[in-house]
């Protein structure tokens, strides 16, 4: 989901009312930032609590049958499946809140680990999880299994839960529609009954990495995505390209208009759930996306404006590849109709969360005894939502990404953006669409941006990046 495909940030050609509500009521963030271009590095860093300097997952490496490959294909008797695996070694948020009283659930994507790696949710603090081990398998929403754990039921790994109505047809081609179980729903009513299951007497942590809207462009033909096909009479048809992995798709842009508003209905049930259970004033709810908008799949970002008046898409580090919807809704606590111009990023989230959890010293407290360094680069925005304190700033913040080989640094004003090891500087304040290089005019502003680089790039044998020349 980009930046303006959200009625509160602009979008007119699509309905958002429970997100725009939550809005209303709640806090508005206009320069809050994903943790990467892509969804598994940027969850990454909202989970460890790490830019993607630091990380030990900085990009959607995938492993098949154990052994990482560069062409993807789809094999259904794979033994294992998955993304590169969270370090063992360093805390997650949901290690964190689980040691602190808290009952957690995870429901949608995981990607922090494949099957039967040193990193799977039954391993990593998470009590219940439903959906997507390997966020490849994400890629199709009828797919042939999702993957389930739950300590309440007595599980103690992570086991696949197979779609026997889907598996009788195909995964490609015309007959793949028929289909019946879809991915998003599913995951959405286990998150909704694990919402059910919480009460006032114990506090409870839930991340829904909902999978909405993402590439492939299908869904229930329901009255979600017919008032867009009524909406969008001259559509697009997206034949499909060969090799890929999205099945051919009609009317992509009431397809994708309709992905968005199904996500706000969840939303809104989300919402519901918790003012049922008489929660909703003191639960803090956070809405967001984990980059910006994609073209894959037939998407057509440019129809419906989506970069939000901001250069880029997902897998640049431009701000409309990492600049994203960011809603805050505590009842209890923010003004309504709040907006805020701070500049905050994911790995900002694990310090919020232990501060107001009331978990002291943290760094301290949960840095690692085998690792060297053990980095934590977030900072607390626990005094806007509350109205008590000052509220720190960062000196900068920063993102790289080894697969379009990006590197980027935002310090005030100034956005410094690495394309395969040359830079391009651009002042956010005049030029927010980052038209204009002005490297040339400011040499010490580009070179004090670079040691920054210097100073925040850890190596990574598995995600590498080209640094810029220190001149």
């Amino acid at each position: 989901m980009g930046y303006g495909d959200l009625g509160c940030y602009g979008q007119r050609l699509i309905s958002t009312p429970n997100i725009d509500s939550m809005a209303r009521g709640g806090i508005r963030f206009t320069q809050a930032y994903a943790g990467s271009p892509v969804s598994a590095p940027s969850r990454a860093s909202f989970m460890t609590g790490q830019h993607s300097g630091h990380t030990e997952v900085r990009g959607n490496k995938e492993y098949w049958r154990g052994v990482p490959i560069v062409k993807y294909g789809i094999n259904d008797d794979f033994s294992i499946a998955g993304q590169h695996p969270y370090d063992p070694r360093h805390v997650l948020i949901t290690e964190i809140m689980k040691d602190n009283g808290y009952t957690t659930g995870m429901f949608g994507k995981w990607a922090g680990g494949y099957e039967g790696s040193v990193s799977t949710p039954d391993k990593r603090g998470v009590d219940e999880f439903y959906g997507f081990i390997c966020q490849f398998q994400a890629h199709l929403y009828y797919p042939n299994f999702l993957n389930r754990f739950s300590r309440s039921a007595g599980d103690t790994e992570t086991v696949r839960v197979v779609m026997e109505e889907n598996i009788k047809y195909p995964m490609y081609g015309a007959d793949y529609l028929k289909r019946p179980q879809y991915s998003a729903e599913l995951i959405h009513q286990a998150a909704l009954d694990w919402i059910d299951k919480q009460n006032s007497d114990q506090p409870f942590f839930g991340i829904l990495t909902y999978t909405l809207p993402h590439a492939e462009l299908v869904q229930p033909d329901d009255e979600i995505l017919q008032s867009y096909k009524r909406k969008f009479f001259n559509d697009k048809t997206w034949g499909g390209q060969e090799a890929s992995r999205y099945n051919a798709t009609t009317h992509t842009h009431a397809q994708f208009a309709a992905m968005i508003t199904r996500l706000d209905k969840y939303v809104g049930e989300v919402l519901a759930k918790l003012r049922e259970k008489g929660l909703l004033e003191n639960t803090i709810v956070i809405f967001t996306s984990d980059n910006g908008p994609h073209e894959e799949g037939g998407a057509d970002p440019t129809f419906f404006g989506r970069d939000g008046k901001l250069r880029g898409l997902k897998r640049q580090c431009h701000e409309g590849g990492i600049r994203v919807p960011f809603i805050v809704s505590w009842p209890a606590k923010i003004t309504s109709g709040s907006v805020s111009d701070h500049q905050l990023a994911f790995y900002d989230l694990m310090p919020t969360f232990c501060e107001l959890a009331g978990v002291k010293d943290y760094q301290k407290r949960y840095a690692s005894k085998e690792l060297e360094e053990d980095h934590f680069d977030g900072l607390s925005f626990a005094p806007i939502l509350t109205g008590e304190g000052e509220q720190p700033k960062h000196d900068f913040l920063y993102w790289e990404f080894g697969e379009t080989d990006q590197i980027a640094v935002r310090e005030g004003d100034w956005k410094l953006v690495v394309k395969r090891g040359t830079p391009y500087l651009y002042n956010l304040k005049d030029d927010i669409h980052e038209d204009k290089d002005v490297a040339i005019f400011y040499p010490q502003q580009v070179r004090r941006m670079i040691d920054i680089i210097y100073r925040e790039h850890t190596p990574s044998e598995h995600f590498k990046v080209t640094l810029p020349e220190r001149k």
